[in-house]
């Protein structure tokens, strides 16, 4: 029997609610070694996930566990500190009910960031990759976030996902890096279930489908946020070259080690779109700056 979500998300979203005044605008979800980017908010509030009814909380290093609002360049924001993982034992669905509670919030727009390998040979550790498509395994294997839950209130079970990033935020955020001089590169993330790192049979196979990236987060969350209508930017950090036969094993601190240098450009960038607030699409003719 299907289970109805919606209760849950209500329960969390009061809960948030009677604790922070600040209606964000842009929900911002931050992957693995990201998350003292909330450093640049203003005015914060944090609440730690555990405290949220119904939240799940991240176990894996580099990922906080908390959702902090405030205002970045004038804008009211909401920033996930460390995502759930499905490789943490969370249901597909609950791994991305922070999406549903963020659109609750009143959020228009997520912008995702994650870390992730490079599939793509051209593609090197502290690269910045703009998503422009994803391909999610686990999805297509029934590890689906709308898989036997009820929410219609949010939206259709049968999300067309052929439009998934959006172009308009893509292309702003094209934009700014290059008025920043930032080399974003452009590719396709291939989610898998983790947490083992692939072989590299399995990497060679993901190359041959088309991806550029590979990670174990984000693709379920951008199903979420497309059922309820928010519009999605996506970016991953190149953490380590994938394709490749590994002198030594790759160990998560590396990952996290690499996030030292992506963090100002993503830092940089994200001011940088936000800067530009009138230009988003939900935005046009609005009073922020």
């Amino acid at each position: 029997m299907a289970e109805c979500i919606a209760p849950q998300i209500s329960e969390a979203v009061e809960y948030i609610r009677k604790r922070v005044s600040l209606r964000p605008l842009v929900g911002l979800v931050l992957g693995s070694g990201f998350g003292e980017l909330s450093a640049e908010l203003r005015d914060a509030t944090a609440l730690a996930a555990g405290d949220i009814p119904h939240f799940p909380v991240p176990t894996v290093e580099g990922h906080l566990g908390q959702l902090a609002f405030g205002t970045i360049e004038g804008v009211p924001v909401v920033i996930l500190q460390g995502r759930p993982h499905f490789y943490e034992g969370y249901e597909m669905w609950r791994a991305a009910l922070h999406v549903w509670v963020l659109k609750q919030l009143g959020c228009h727009a997520l912008i995702l960031t994650n870390a992730a390998g490079a599939l793509n040979p051209y593609f090197w550790p502290g690269d910045l990759m703009l998503i422009t498509d994803h391909i999610n395994l686990p999805g297509l294997a029934g590890h689906n976030p709308l898989f036997g839950v009820q929410c219609a209130e949010f939206g259709p079970r049968f999300v067309d996902m052929g439009n998934a990033y959006d172009s308009d935020l893509s292309e702003l955020a094209s934009r700014v890096a290059q008025s920043q001089r930032l080399e974003l590169r452009r590719g396709v993330y291939v989610m898998v279930g983790g947490p083992s790192y692939e072989t590299q049979a399995e990497l060679r196979f993901l190359r041959l489908i088309g991806g550029d990236a590979v990670g174990m987060s984000t693709a379920n969350e951008v199903v979420a946020a497309r059922q309820c209508g928010l519009r999605v930017l996506g970016l991953s950090g190149i953490t380590n070259v994938a394709i490749q036969a590994r002198p030594r094993p790759l160990l998560h601190e590396e990952v996290l080690a690499v996030g030292e240098v992506l963090r100002p450009k993503v830092r940089e960038l994200l001011r940088g779109m936000l800067r530009r607030i009138n230009e988003w699409p939900f935005c046009i003719g609005s009073s922020l700056s």
